[in-house]
């Protein structure tokens, strides 16, 4: 399958594409809009790859993907919070399958009602959010509840590793939603809360205990329409180094003063800061998942599961499920028309041999609130 990866040479693209260049049901086209980079790096992969240069915004996008002989795309050019649809509604128009890695909230939970119909046309598969929230997050709380009567609360928390590669784009998608409102289901009711604001005490099997911060993500709406009954669910970040987490508190306070009107035209300024802080950070992160509610027998229980990714593996996860699917669809086993967002498409064990890959341990903890406030 003639696979596409757009900004197939950034921070999570690359890692897919070297992913997807030791598949051999998967002919690769990296691209983006620097051809000699991508090409630079096609060089390193092999011969079944090759770099094109690619602008989405361009508007003849589903045109440049005929002449590629597109079958797949996938779409890592972020953040999805400030774009449209006219990049999977080009994928469709060029008769090819769409995979992202999207976590903008509102892209997310509107691209099934959104595209359906343009995929369905063409007899493909559209799949957001392909990363770790929602298609890990909800891989897990699906095992961890299996044959439970009822769902109360739904916590979890990432915790990336300090000296982690990230991108400027990321770090512009975090301060987007520094100080802005945020619908959360609590208490089985929505209620306004702030982004990174009000950081409170996480607590980790294998990490340091840490701050977190509320982050907006797709979960927080679509978890609650998935769990009929759930009470409450929660997200948070949690940064290595508990003064860049203030900090974001701060920025969050000054927005809802309105003394900062657009914190994400400083994450380059973020971006050099924290890369200043790595040395006084570990190359280990992680991520939680706390459950509670009703068991097999009605009785009250609770479930986690943890993982730890040492040696700056951590962004690796975000990528998996967007690999697990590729492989799928270029073999074969995955016949899903139209467009959806990735809760369900893949089981907890399905990423058993990726995490095994990075060398990245798991633990499930019945009956233990190590998840901390």
């Amino acid at each position: 399958m003639r696979t596409v990866v757009l900004g197939g040479y950034g921070n999570f693209g690359a890692r897919i594409c070297r992913a997807l260049g030791r598949c051999a049901d998967i002919d690769l086209v990296i691209a983006g809009r620097d051809k000699e980079r991508a090409e630079m790096f096609a060089a390193e992969l092999g011969a079944r790859t090759r770099g094109a240069r690619i602008d989405i915004s361009c508007p003849d996008l589903a045109q440049q993907l005929r002449s590629l002989g597109a079958e797949l795309v996938i779409h890592t050019a972020g953040p999805f919070q400030q774009q449209g649809y006219e990049v999977p509604l080009a994928v469709a128009a060029a008769g090819a399958h769409y995979i992202d890695l999207a976590d903008g909230r509102r892209f997310v939970c509107d691209f099934p009602r959104k595209l359906d119909t343009a995929f369905r046309r063409q007899d493909k598969t559209a799949i957001t959010g392909a990363s770790t929230v929602p298609a890990l997050s909800t891989a897990v709380v699906d095992e961890l509840t299996k044959g439970w009567q009822g769902i109360q609360t739904i916590n979890f928390c990432i915790a990336p590793a300090q000296s982690a590669p990230r991108g400027v784009t990321t770090l512009a998608a975090i301060l987007n939603y520094c100080g802005a409102p945020i619908e959360v289901w609590e208490n089985g009711r929505w209620q306004t809360r702030y982004g990174w604001a009000a950081p409170a005490r996480v607590e980790f099997l294998r990490l340091r205990p840490r701050l977190g911060s509320l982050c907006d993500i797709p979960d927080l709406e679509l978890l609650p329409e998935r769990y009929p009954g759930v009470q409450n669910v929660m997200f948070r970040a949690a940064l290595e180094i508990g003064l860049t987490q203030r900090a974001l508190a701060f920025v969050a306070g000054f927005r809802r003063a309105r003394l900062v009107r657009r914190p994400e035209r400083y994450a380059k300024l973020f971006h050099r800061v924290a890369n200043g802080l790595n040395g006084f950070g570990s190359s280990l992160g992680g991520m939680a998942v706390s459950v509670s509610g009703r068991g097999a027998n009605g009785e009250s229980t609770r479930c986690e599961w943890h993982i730890a990714a040492d040696d700056d593996h951590g962004p690796e996860i975000p990528c998996m499920a967007a690999i697990l699917l590729a492989e799928r669809l270029a073999c074969g086993e995955l016949n899903l028309p139209g467009a959806h967002t990735s809760m369900g498409t893949l089981a907890l064990a399905d990423f058993e041999p990726e995490f095994a890959r990075w060398n990245m341990i798991t633990d499930i903890v019945p009956g233990v609130n190590a998840h901390g406030a």
